[in-house]
């Protein structure tokens, strides 16, 4: 009895990408987005590389595995409860409607959520403490974001090039954009709108930045 139920607490080689699998999808990233988001070959995390010519099967490394925990803001114990069929912990976090986010006294000077009209919504992947999240209205932010999705936003997550990202700046305007590039001086932010150019702003004129880390669609 005691052998069997040591095996049964082997990981298999299914579970393990499946739980790659779901960590991608509640980034908002198909396997290659997050194989690229972390700093590997784009064709990494692809079912086309989980088993070899001849058959056998491939594992993901140590190495990887860590670099995509660290890209999307994920700890150890939260793909732990990706793996199997446990179901995973949401988290209630702030809930405030996107319209309002510009609103004074909505944040306060770092970024956190302050004052009145916020609600609460139970949402996976909120580890971070400080995590918030923001309901879209409209469709200004479409095809990317469609009124009443929601994104969690996660101010201690990391921000590299290339992550969808929330800024507000010193005057009041709310903004969700794709970070391009980022200086000591300024902020390149490629608007979710193809139809619209780049745009920078100065570091001194940005109250925050924080990235998105999931999306309800």
């Amino acid at each position: 009895m005691v052998r069997q139920a040591k095996a049964q607490r082997i990981l298999t080689h299914d579970q393990i990408w499946v739980a790659l699998d779901r960590l991608a999808e509640r980034a908002g990233l198909s396997p290659s987005g997050l194989a690229k988001r972390a700093g590997l070959d784009p064709t990494t995390f692809n079912r086309s590389k989980r088993v070899t010519s001849d058959g056998r099967e491939r594992w993901p490394s140590t190495e990887s595995i860590a670099k995509a925990l660290a890209a999307t803001g994920a700890s150890i114990d939260s793909f732990a409860r990706l793996i199997g069929d446990e179901p995973s912990e949401d988290r209630v976090v702030p809930l405030l409607g996107f319209a309002l986010a510009g609103a004074s006294g909505a944040f306060d000077e770092s970024g956190f959520p302050s004052g009145k009209g916020w609600t609460e919504a139970a949402l996976p992947n909120a580890e971070d403490g400080h995590s918030f999240a923001l309901e879209m209205s409209g469709d200004a932010l479409a095809p990317v974001y469609r009124d009443g999705d929601i994104i969690l936003i996660s101010p201690g997550a990391p921000i590299r090039k290339g992550d969808r990202v929330v800024v507000k700046t010193r005057a009041g305007e709310v903004t969700v954009a794709t970070l391009t590039r980022r200086t000591a001086k300024a902020l390149d932010l490629r608007p979710l709108d193809a139809t619209q150019g780049e745009r920078t702003l100065a570091t001194s004129d940005v109250a925050w930045i924080a990235r998105i880390v999931w999306a309800s669609q």
